[in-house]
């Protein structure tokens, strides 16, 4: 089938970032910590999803070998990802499918608002996809196609109220980490049109009930993908709710939106990947659906859309291969790093300004969109190294995070106070006589200091870094005094 594609060449291809502005981490950071409902929601959700984590890997008997392969299939996949993706494609093809490369989010909105209203749609069902939340497909189709008067329907329980309150996800994986199930309560029942009980069961149900008419009575179906894998031309989402197999297999148009990372080589490789994945997101052995999708219904079949559509998205991906960043690519999607992250879980996911938060998102947001419009989000890490271990295909997400810090250094986006202390520092420390000297100092003025309880705070424009932690005490000998007098 038709192939509307410019080129297939990952490497050389560029994208563009999208609009919205990622600044104010600090900021917004402040405000999330002093709200106690944020922080407990958060708190107990890390806590459960670690531990549950934790005890399903430790019962898969070969999980460390399974965390290497991952990471060499990845690595693999990128160094060959424009063969692999002209697989894909002609896969899909094959079967029947339309595969569409799109540069960044502004092509693919085209391409799905021109497909809208060449079917005159109305009603767009979508499960959840974070490379669509990217690229803020919603707003932008019901915006720039407003004539169609389209209706986008997330269907995701977490989505859709998130959706209806007019808000944004807040973790990779539980997209209303922030919302309290009173607050869901009261969002459904502005929809329901009467008082619903602030009770999972009730709430679900309701849910149930209002989506179904959604997805009998819709004319495109949007999803994002997990896996693609280039071999079969297969597209795999794993979800714990059946809505995305309602999205797949009801409407009469099937639109998946991937970004070009998502691929794999072979079919075997899945089992490596969905093994890793459901343990490391939720701590099941298995998420409840895995759907898998390889194109239009076929003659004979009772299920499927009419039309499939795979859209690669690229968006920037391809400028990180062959570079020190690529490893950012290799990130599957779930979440474990935000878990045991203590920013985040101190924070929660809104104060990164960004559809990706977390320690991935601090490393792929300025990776994606440029340091100018996130360079806080490198900073927002404790450098503890708990993300890497966590990581499920061995990510060096510490590393990756300090080359973003010093790639601002090198294109002087650091403040000049910045700049001016740390060449200071630097000076001193590739000096003994100047280390000597500081030294020497500090013990000097530490007295009067500790006599009015200032020793342990730092005055000036560095006192923000003592207000959460004490400066220790400078010792009244030095190791090498120490040594000299032969002790």
């Amino acid at each position: 089938m038709r192939r509307t594609a410019q080129r297939r060449d990952g490497r050389d291809r560029r994208g563009v970032g999208i609009e919205s502005k990622v600044e104010g981490f600090n900021e917004r950071s402040r405000r999330a910590i002093e709200d106690e409902a944020l922080h407990a929601a958060v708190e107990v959700h890390s806590k459960n999803t670690v531990n549950n984590r934790n005890r399903a890997l430790r019962a898969l008997p070969d999980a460390p070998e399974l965390r290497e392969r991952a990471y060499h299939i990845k690595q693999e996949t990128m160094a060959n990802l424009d063969r692999y993706l002209s697989q894909m494609a002609e896969a899909v093809e094959a079967r029947g499918g339309n595969v569409f490369f799109a540069r960044d989010g502004e092509e693919v909105v085209r391409y799905v608002g021109d497909l809208a209203r060449r079917r005159e749609a109305r009603v767009i069902t979508k499960s959840k996809s974070m490379a669509t939340e990217e690229i803020e497909l919603n707003r932008r189709l019901q915006e720039e196609y407003a004539d169609l008067g389209l209706k986008i329907v997330e269907t995701d329980l977490g989505e859709w109220i998130a959706q209806l309150a007019g808000d944004t996800p807040s973790h990779i994986v539980a997209p209303i980490l922030h919302m309290s199930r009173h607050r869901a309560a009261e969002v459904l029942s502005g929809v329901a049109g009467e008082k619903l009980p602030p009770n999972v069961e009730d709430l679900v149900a309701f849910a149930r009930r209002r989506l179904r008419e959604k997805f009998l009575s819709a004319d495109i179906g949007i999803t994002g993908a997990n896996f693609g894998v280039a071999e079969t031309g297969t597209i795999v989402t794993a979800t714990n709710e059946g809505n995305s197999r309602l999205v797949t297999s009801v409407p009469p148009v099937h639109v998946a939106v991937m970004g070009i990372e998502k691929t794999i080589p072979r079919l075997k490789d899945l089992s490596v990947f969905l093994r890793l994945l459901s343990r490391s997101a939720t701590g099941q052995k298995i998420t409840v659906y895995t759907n898998m999708v390889s194109g239009p219904r076929g003659e004979g079949e009772a299920d499927g859309p009419e039309e499939f559509h795979l859209i690669l998205l690229d968006n920037g991906r391809s400028k990180l291969l062959g570079t020190e960043f690529e490893e950012a690519l290799y990130c599957i999607r779930c979440g474990a790093c935000l878990s045991v992250c203590p920013v985040y879980r101190q924070t929660g996911g809104h104060a990164y300004g960004s559809t990706y938060s977390g320690p991935i998102g601090a490393v792929i947001t300025p990776l994606l969109k440029g340091d100018e419009e996130a360079k806080d989000l490198p900073f927002a890490s404790s450098l503890c190294g708990a993300c890497a271990e966590a990581c499920p295909v061995g990510i060096p997400l510490q590393d990756l995070l300090l080359k973003l810090r010093r790639r601002q250094v090198d294109e002087g986006l650091a403040s000049k106070a910045q700049q001016i202390a740390f060449k200071g520092f630097e000076g001193a420390m590739r000096s003994p006589a100047a280390y000597n000297a500081g030294a020497k100092a500090g013990r000097l003025f530490q007295g009067p200091l500790s006599q009015r309880g200032l020793d342990r705070k730092i005055p000036g424009p560095l006192k923000g870094w003592t207000d959460f932690r004490e400066l220790p005490p400078i010792a009244e000998r030095s190791f090498r005094e120490l040594w000299k007098e032969g002790f």
